[in-house]
């Protein structure tokens, strides 16, 4: 039963990141364009809407980058590995392996 809930939470967890990477992207675009469509209106242009998407398309992608860059930024990667030290901890206090922790705890 308890591997059962493990699985269920690799799941839920896959699928909000999924979601926060929907929802990352999709937000600013909206934002932009609903603003681009305004000032069109207002001003009696056309070309707002377009520019301002493009620029929620861009801001979205940073923010996607941004995301994927904290999501994948782990020692084997270069990356300072912080997540992974935490983790670690976690796990040698549940009474996990502690080897890895050893080399956490002399780095600080």
């Amino acid at each position: 039963m308890k591997q059962g809930q493990d699985d269920s939470r690799t799941v839920f967890q896959s699928f909000a990141m999924v979601m926060q990477f929907g929802l990352n992207m999709i937000v600013p675009i909206g934002m932009m364009s609903a603003i681009g469509i305004w000032l069109d209106g207002k001003l009696g242009t056309s070309w707002f809407t377009v520019v301002l998407f493009v620029v929620g398309a861009v801001a979205g992608g940073q923010n996607i980058y941004h995301m994927a860059k904290r999501i994948c930024d782990t020692p084997e990667t270069g990356g300072s590995g912080e997540q992974v030290k935490k983790q670690d901890k976690i796990n040698c206090i549940k009474g996990g392996s502690c080897e890895n922790n050893r080399d956490a705890e002399k780095d600080e």
